[in-house]
């Protein structure tokens, strides 16, 4: 499959994988969180910058593992999309972290860097343009082709 074939991903399937990949997050968060929160036997202050980190660690390291072993995360999955880079090769670690925050960047601007795509002719967004990577739509499997 050649990504220049696939048609790109619009923002509403974007953003419907998005609320998937979130409710996952949110939970792998609250584990992580307790691996610290248990073995300390106290809370964590808010604002502690070192564990606001490990959980910004936690979450890119979520999204780029998925990026750079499948190029989807679940959510990515269940909507059929699939992360690709310009040239076709898979996703370096370093575009995916340029991609994790500028999308926080993406969001911050009051969603403009997602609404950009709607703007865009190839539907990328600012983190998709920073990272020279994209979404593509995967074609639903013809079943009498699958099952032969």
């Amino acid at each position: 499959m050649v990504p220049g074939h696939l048609a790109p991903c619009g923002l509403l399937r974007r953003v419907a994988s998005m609320v998937y990949d979130t409710l996952l997050v949110i939970a792998l968060v609250m584990v992580a969180a307790a691996f610290v929160v248990i073995p300390a036997g106290s809370e964590i202050r808010s604002g502690t910058l070192w564990f606001q980190a490990y959980i910004l660690v936690v979450w890119w390291a979520y999204f780029a593992v998925c990026w750079r072993l499948r190029a989807q995360t679940v959510g990515m999955r269940a909507w059929r999309v699939k992360l690709v880079a310009r040239k076709g090769e898979r996703v370096s670690w370093g575009a995916t972290v340029v991609r994790f925050l500028v999308a926080w960047i993406s969001a911050a601007a009051l969603g403009l860097g997602f609404l950009w795509s709607l703007f865009e002719p190839r539907r990328r967004t600012w983190h998709d343009l920073a990272s020279a990577t994209g979404l593509v739509v995967i074609p639903k499997a013809d079943k009498h082709r699958s099952s032969n």
